[in-house]
Formats: structure tokens, C-alpha cells, sequence
């Protein structure tokens, strides 16, 4: 299903006076300043209105998206004047849209609405068959689902105690040509595994609770240090999931700025009423508990 990022103004009166600014709207990550300005040709005797919409979208774009397309349609609730549209493409974070129309007078109420479609560069499937192909750096074989991934040992080593130790003389595993890792899904661990190759795959909403979970179980600490900036930076997850996540995964800046945004008693009761709350250990209850206090 498409996304449309929808907004409908209140209606206000356009007037000669003032500096023309009717309203600023923040909804979904779009901040919107909407001008309007009321004008006479007194030598021609005739009235133009000119309009504007200043757009900052920043937030989107930290978020992954690269423009908007839509439209803005304008329309007088009195009937002065048959309702417009006007056609938008945001390309830059901080755009103007303008838009000159005649008048037949000054002094009257209008409305404007936005419908705006954000435009994403499509996800490449990353290939890992190819990702993980023997090359002169690569000195062992893992097997997961049937399928090998060509790994460095020293390379994993560096990032995993869990590789460490199954490459170690200690483990019999060490000395074998091809060793298996068991119950785990061949995309699962390639996309653990893909996070921290030359080439990264980086961490997004999708991804990241599953890698969580594999950097867990695989004592990845640098895996979950990416998901965590990604989530500190660029989500669109809920922050009582966040919340749950950086308690559960111990990424304490995140459980600060989660625990930090609940200072409010109407945030702290969808924390409390959340499903998450239950799963939330006593240490992070103590530091949302810590932020409420400081609101007394």
C-alpha cells in the first residue's frame, strides 16, 4: 500500500496587512509555513493574492526518504474564487512552493490541504551467495542451511567471542575444513554476517530486531552498536518498543533518550499501558522513574 502524508489547514483570512504568515503546521516529519499575501494594482485597479508553502522535511530524510510529489489544492470557503491546484516536487529538505492568483477582492477566507507522497530509491536485494564467495582473504567455511559462506577467521574473530572461541585449538571445530552453525536460517546469519563486511548492509526498521537477536547470540557488540545508532537517528519505531529493545539488548544511550521522552504523565501512561512494559527490567523502570521525578 502507498503511503500519502495528508493535511488540511484551518481556514484564515487573507489580508493586505501583516507579514503574510497564515499558519505552521508539523505533521508526519513535514513541517509546513504557509504564507498568503493579498495585493492592489491601483493603477489597473485589480487584486492578486500571492501564496506560499515553506517546506522542511528533514526528519523524513534522516529516515530514509529522498523527495515528495502531490499536490496542494486551494479553495476559499466563501466562494471567491474557484479552488486551484498546485503541483509540488520536493527534491531539497528545505523547499518553497509559490503561487501568484488573481482576486476579486481582499479580506476573505481560505483553506489549503496537502497530499504528499514520499519517494524512497528502491532496496536492492543484496546478493549474499556473492558476497560470501571464496577470495585469497578467506580461510574457512561455514555451513548454514546447506549453503557455505566463505569467511575470514581472523576478521570474525576480531568481532565475535563466539567465533573466537569456535576457531580456537579448544574446540573441534577449529581444525574442520567446513563447520556447521546450527538452528539459524542461511538469510538470517548472512545478514548478520553482512553488517559487518567492507561492503555493510546497513541497519533498518526491518532488520533490526532480527539482528538484535543474531548480534546477541553471536557476542557481536558492533552489530548491535549500528543498530542502536540507526535507532537513536534515523527510526520510526514506537518509542515503548525502543524502549523494551535498548533495555533487553543493553544499549543504554537509546533506553536514556527512550526513558527521556516518556517526562510526561500522558507518555507515561502508554508506557504503562504498553505490552512492552511488562518486559522491562527493574533497572529501566528506575531510570524512567528517575525522569518522572524531576517533573514534581
Amino acid at each position: 500500500m502507498v503511503e500519502v502524508f495528508e493535511y488540511k489547514s484551518a481556514a484564515k483570512t487573507v489580508t493586505c496587512a501583516g507579514n503574510g504568515i497564515m499558519e505552521i503546521s508539523d505533521r508526519n516529519g513535514i513541517k509546513c509555513t504557509w504564507l498568503a499575501h493579498a495585493s492592489v494594482n491601483t493603477q489597473f485597479v485589480t487584486n492578486r493574492t500571492n501564496y506560499s508553502w515553506i517546506f522542511d522535511w528533514a526528519q523524513l530524510e534522516a529516515q530514509g526518504c529522498d523527495g515528495l510529489t502531490g499536490s496542494i489544492t486551494v479553495r476559499s470557503t466563501t466562494n471567491s474564487f474557484i479552488a486551484f491546484n498546485v503541483n509540488v516536487d520536493l527534491k531539497n529538505t528545505y523547499q518553497i512552493i509559490a503561487d501568484e492568483k488573481p482576486a476579486n477582492h481582499g479580506g476573505y477566507s481560505v483553506t489549503y490541504e496537502y497530499s504528499l507522497t514520499p519517494q524512497y530509491t528502491p532496496i536492492q536485494k543484496i546478493s549474499y551467495d556473492e558476497m560470501f564467495l571464496p577470495s585469497e582473504l578467506t580461510d574457512a567455511i561455514l555451513v548454514v542451511d546447506g549453503k557455505k559462506l566463505n569467511v575470514n577467521k581472523m576478521f570474525l574473530s576480531y568481532h565475535s567471542e563466539f567465533f573466537r572461541a569456535l576457531f580456537s585449538s579448544n574446540y573441534k571445530e577449529g581444525s574442520m575444513s567446513e563447520i556447521p552453525i546450527e538452528d539459524v536460517s542461511y538469510e538470517d546469519f548472512a545478514l548478520l554476517l553482512g553488517t559487518i563486511q567492507p561492503k555493510a548492509v546497513f541497519p533498518h526498521d526491518k532488520t533490526v530486531e532480527k539482528l538484535l537477536e543474531m548480534a546477541d547470540r553471536f557476542i557481536m557488540p558492533s552489530v548491535i552498536g549500528q543498530v542502536e545508532y540507526h535507532l537513536l537517528h534515523n527510526t520510526t519505531i514506537g518509542n515503548e518498543k525502543l524502549m523494551w529493545m535498548a533495555d533487553t539488548y543493553g544499549m543504554n544511550k537509546l533506553l536514556e533518550k527512550t526513558a527521556r521522552h516518556t517526562r510526561s504523565p500522558e507518555k507515561a501512561k502508554l508506557l504503562r499501558n504498553s505490552p512492552e512494559y511488562k518486559k522491562l527490567s527493574k533497572n529501566a523502570k528506575s531510570i524512567v522513574l528517575d525522569w518522572i521525578i524531576q517533573l514534581i
